[in-house]
């Protein structure tokens, strides 16, 4: 029985969190133990929601032990895998901590808010022989994979441009506002636009260069508003936009539109369409499981089995980063053409 110990009650905490108790029932061996957050409040059940619907919040929290100390959570439990789902600026702290006590860990994207911090903590992960993946999610979203799948087999031929969008009302739900505020968070780039960065990269590999445009809205924040384009040496043209200033009702969307010498891709409101240059578009068949589900299961048969990394690895998130900080230089210097170091 793999013993887990999460880290954060936020929203994406009680994901992972309604995600280990899925397993739990379906028999597998995995097991919630204890849960360490700073917020009393969220152990009595209140919680703001987020522009995401995550299903209900109906826990039976007494099931855990709860923690207000991550040191002592660390130093009192038993536990195989850490699942850090705290805020950004937490990451290197709390996983290098974890990784030195010998503890798997499966933490929350941005891996850090640096390379340098990213750095570090691949280190520690490879100094202590444990697993560390990031929760890049969309790696494991069942319509990006089929994305994925298309780009790699060459069915349609090669990609003559992709667009990545994300988007949505601004995040003022989180505990002390810590989502809005750049030094907790990094803004929109490292909270929100990193997830199309991580993707631009798993399909593309590393861009030679990008140019950032990029807007301060939010009272505090940074990069709320941003829009890249990346340079390939095929000449394809792809580019992101992320918005997280969406007032009303406009909630949250992630979308993409990629385009094939022999058809196109296309995946908005949360229906993906297949359109062959030669035949009737359709729309495919896909697994129902979300990438919460399937990315937590896939850490914990890599831990249960010993199996390597390979869709999520650190470098990966490092590499996520590296753009990342490429695309800040670029949008200070008015959009200027940035190369990836």
């Amino acid at each position: 029985m793999l013993k887990v110990g999460l880290v954060g009650l936020g929203f994406m905490g009680r994901m992972h969190l309604r995600n280990y108790e899925r397993l739990e029932r379906e028999g597998y061996p995995i097991q919630v133990t204890a849960i360490c957050d700073l917020d009393e409040k969220k152990f009595q059940g209140i919680f703001v929601e987020g522009n995401l619907q995550s299903g209900g919040d109906e826990f039976d929290l007494s099931r855990y032990r709860a923690y207000h100390d991550f040191d002592r959570m660390l130093a009192e439990e038993e536990f195989d895998i850490v699942d850090i789902a705290m805020p950004s600026y937490l990451h290197e702290e709390m996983t290098v901590k974890a990784l030195g006590r010998g503890l798997h860990v499966l933490c929350e994207k941005p891996m850090a808010l640096s390379t340098a911090a990213g750095r570090r903590m691949l280190e520690a992960a490879e100094k202590s022989g444990r697993k560390l993946m990031i929760a890049q999610v969309l790696r494991f979203w069942p319509e990006y994979e089929y994305l994925k799948e298309t780009v790699e087999s060459g069915r349609y031929g090669r990609v003559l441009s992709a667009h990545f969008f994300r988007g949505g009302n601004p995040p003022k739900w989180t505990y002390n506002d810590w989502m809005v505020r750049g030094e907790t968070s990094g803004g929109g780039l490292y909270d929100l636009h990193i997830h199309d960065i991580d993707m631009v990269n798993w399909l593309f590999g590393t861009p030679q260069s990008v140019s950032t445009q990029a807007l301060d809205v939010l009272p505090g924040s940074t990069f709320d508003i941003i829009s890249t384009h990346y340079a390939y040496p095929d000449r394809k043209v792809v580019s992101t936009q992320c918005d997280r200033t969406l007032q009303g009702e406009f909630g949250f969307e992630m979308s993409f539109r990629v385009n094939f010498e022999g058809g196109n891709l296309v995946f908005e409101k949360r229906t993906l369409r297949d359109n062959p240059k030669d035949g009737k578009g359709f729309v495919p068949e896909l697994s129902k499981d979300t990438g919460y589900y399937r990315e937590i299961r896939y850490f914990a048969d890599a831990v249960l089995h010993d199996l390597p990394i390979e869709r999520s690895t650190p470098a990966d998130s490092l590499m996520a980063l590296a753009i990342a900080e490429a695309e800040a230089r670029s949008a200070v210097a008015g959009g200027e053409a940035v190369d990836i170091a």
